[in-house]
């Protein structure tokens, strides 16, 4: 059984020897490769050539990378309670644009189910305190806030 170091480390294996680069050789092939990949031109013309990295100047955020994922998929990692408070300021803004009372009682109707099912199935996070909107007062005030733009 002979064993024998060429370059680096060697680990004798059922009568064959394994060689492994060292790590300096290592680099030097990591190195090689990226420079004939420079000089074929495939680094040429990357989206983004020549523009600072997003989120250098900012804070250190060692979980940067999970929130950017979540932005990019459009998924929301807050509890339900505060869900759903955004979903009713979004159902209000979608309120003030209603062009008709059917599409005002729709938006309602489709919130307050939204509250009454986070109401009554949320058990972690923070609790939920919205109570269900009145569908009459909110015509109402979509109303006169509409005669008050014409």
């Amino acid at each position: 059984m002979m064993l024998t170091r060429v370059a680096g480390t060697a680990r004798q294996t059922e009568g064959m020897v394994e060689r492994r680069p060292t790590l300096s050789a290592w680099e030097s092939s990591v190195e090689r490769q990226i420079r004939d990949a420079i000089d074929r031109g495939e680094f040429d013309n990357l989206p983004g050539a020549g523009t600072p990295l997003p989120g250098l100047d900012g804070p250190r955020d060692e979980e940067w990378w999970v929130k950017e994922k979540l932005r990019r998929e459009k998924v929301s990692h807050l509890p339900p309670a505060l869900a759903v408070r955004r979903e009713l300021e979004v159902a209000r803004e979608r309120i003030a644009a209603a062009t008709s009372e059917a599409a005002v009682r729709r938006i309602v109707t489709e919130i307050n189910e939204r509250i009454v099912h986070v109401n009554s199935r949320t058990t972690t996070g923070p609790p939920s305190t919205l109570m269900r909107l009145d569908v009459e007062l909110v015509l109402q005030r979509w109303t006169v806030a509409r005669s008050e733009v014409r």
